[in-house]
């Protein structure tokens, strides 16, 4: 049985060490659990002042109070036990600490909830979190805009046809649920045989090869990466061509004009 304390001329002694006392060695604190509400009331009820003893109604307003603090815990709990299975498939933020002691930063998706009893756990990135350890939550449209693949800087390259040179441009390939793995080049409204460049990485290498059969001009050189919203990135690679022998014959100039005077109408 836990020590309770004495009393001494009526007077409670040790309530402290009351309070703390359980057979479970426990971090301190200073919050009052019911637990300890519960060994006061008991302490009390066993050291009462036999000459100014309290009456029964003094007792049972302490236990509705008691009554009151579980119910409120418990209410606590279950609130962040739904809180907590609102946040599945969610992207998260988790404030932790790794194996040595210092603190980190854990960024993923709940993929389930662990609820054991009053502990409650997010399951992120492999591992078990408790739930304490949230930082904030992402909204999808921000981590789209994270984590979608991307050309890495604005790119204004010259394709000179006496003396032509291939080019490589540094891409970011996206992460998680948008990663991509391949990417397809448009050029001039044609998609772009991929025998004509190539991606080690995340470095995507455009061969001169591309550029050979076009005239003398300005081209913006889109890119059409794999990942599950097809993101297409089409004005941050721009090329001129120069010094081309490949002419533009006037069928292909009546074409072109038709579609810009009909685009012209339609606008």
């Amino acid at each position: 049985m836990a020590n309770i304390g004495s009393v001494i001329n009526g007077v409670l002694q040790d309530a402290n060490n009351a309070i703390t006392t359980t057979n479970t060695p426990k971090t301190g604190t200073s919050d009052l659990g019911k637990e300890a509400f519960l060994q006061l009331l008991v302490c009390q009820m066993q050291n009462q002042d036999p000459l100014n003893p309290q009456n029964d109604t003094e007792f049972v307003a302490q236990l509705a109070t008691f009554s009151q603090l579980e119910q409120l815990q418990n209410l606590n709990t279950t609130y962040e036990k739904s809180q907590a299975f609102s946040l599945i498939g969610q992207n998260v933020i988790l404030n932790t600490k790794d194996s040595a002691g210092n603190e980190t930063q854990v960024t993923g998706k709940v993929e389930y909830v662990n609820s054991s009893g009053s502990k409650v756990q997010l399951y992120v990135g492999g591992s078990l979190y408790d739930v304490e350890d949230l930082y904030a939550v992402l909204a999808e449209d921000y981590v789209k805009d994270v984590c979608s693949p991307q050309v890495m800087g604005d790119y204004n390259f010259q394709y000179d046809a006496e003396n032509p040179k291939d080019f490589q441009i540094k891409l970011s390939l996206g992460e998680d649920d948008y990663e991509a793995t391949e990417v397809a080049l448009i050029i001039n409204q044609a998609i772009v045989d991929d025998s004509k460049f190539n991606l080690d990485g995340e470095t995507l290498t455009i061969y001169k090869s591309a550029f050979e059969e076009l005239p003398d001009g300005a081209y913006a050189v889109a890119v059409v990466f794999n990942d599950k919203d097809y993101t297409t990135v089409a004005d941050q690679i721009a090329v001129t061509v120069s010094n081309s022998k490949v002419v533009v014959s006037e069928e292909q100039t009546g074409d072109a004009s038709a579609e810009q005077s009909g685009a012209a109408v339609t606008e």
